[in-house]
């Protein structure tokens, strides 16, 4: 199957970025929003990125120009009837995605592979939604989608070789590296990752030391780009709570357990980046 249509679900900071990239690429996108202004709000910003990409001569007008031109929004799945491949970015909520994945099951073509950017649900739950489980596969690109090259592969146990062969070839097409793990929760990326940044929260809460220092320390002595605590506040807070309580739920013990510190972060609305301070300030432009 010859893949030239992609559906990408959910118009956020993930999904806009990899309906981006789709684009970009050469692929004919229909990027699905809940509402007209929010998929208005998501090529806004898709926009944005590209001029950005013009600025720095990574990318030339006329191919922004020809990579919008192929981006279309839509309300509703059924719109991007026949897509090939479909994206899921919506919210990291197992009932949300379900339903997705159940209405893109009656809308693609013959064959069409189902993916889901989750950051830490298993594939294999989210596959029971979904007609074909076989065709169902993890696709986790890492955020901002534009930049990273990296996409973690994700394979549940009903995941048919064809498909996996399939996406990576897909992801090598976006000029993306792909890497493969299998369906665990948190997969490789963020079972490593986030209970680290849980950690450095929990530093912080015990009075180690200061969020400055322990963020400089991480990124002096093990050289980070960027400090666990600051990061978590790019990640989203609320994103980090949802994936360390899936990680407690899949494995338990102490070391998957959500700092206190977290839950009162994200109990308090403080999310981080998005929301315009965690547990630094980013006052808005």
């Amino acid at each position: 199957m010859k893949i030239e249509r992609v559906c990408v679900v959910g118009g956020g900071t993930m999904g806009n970025g990899i309906a981006h990239v789709f684009a970009q690429k050469g692929y004919s996108v229909t990027l699905v929003e809940a509402k007209q202004e929010l998929g208005d709000k998501a090529l806004a910003t898709i926009a944005r990125n590209m001029d950005r990409q013009v600025a720095k001569g990574a990318l030339t007008a006329a191919d922004k120009d020809a990579a919008l031109a192929r981006l279309k929004t839509a309300t509703t799945i059924a719109e991007a009837k026949g897509f090939e491949f479909a994206v899921e970015a919506v919210p990291e909520r197992l009932d949300i995605k379900s339903a997705v994945f159940a209405e893109l099951s009656k809308h693609g073509a013959p064959g069409a592979i189902l993916a889901t950017n989750t950051s830490s649900i298993p594939i294999g739950e989210i596959a029971k939604s979904a007609a074909d489980p076989s065709r169902v596969i993890g696709m986790h690109f890492m955020n901002p989608v534009p930049v990273m090259k990296l996409v973690e592969i994700i394979r549940a146990k009903a995941t048919s070789d064809a498909t996996t062969e399939m996406t990576r070839a897909l992801t090598e097409s976006l000029g993306k590296i792909p890497a493969v793990a299998n369906d665990f929760p948190g997969f490789v990326s963020n079972r490593v990752l986030m209970p680290m940044l849980n950690e450095a929260i929990e530093c912080l809460r015990e009075g180690v030391s200061t969020k400055e220092d322990i963020d400089t320390i991480m990124k002096l002595g093990m050289a980070h780009p960027m400090g666990p605590i600051q990061l978590a506040d790019y990640i989203g807070l609320d994103v980090c709570l949802a994936i360390m309580e899936v990680l407690d739920k899949g494995f338990g013990g102490v070391k998957y357990k959500p700092s206190p510190l977290l839950r009162e972060m994200v109990a308090a609305g403080k999310l981080g980046v998005k929301t315009g301070a965690g547990f630094y300030e980013y006052p808005k432009k």
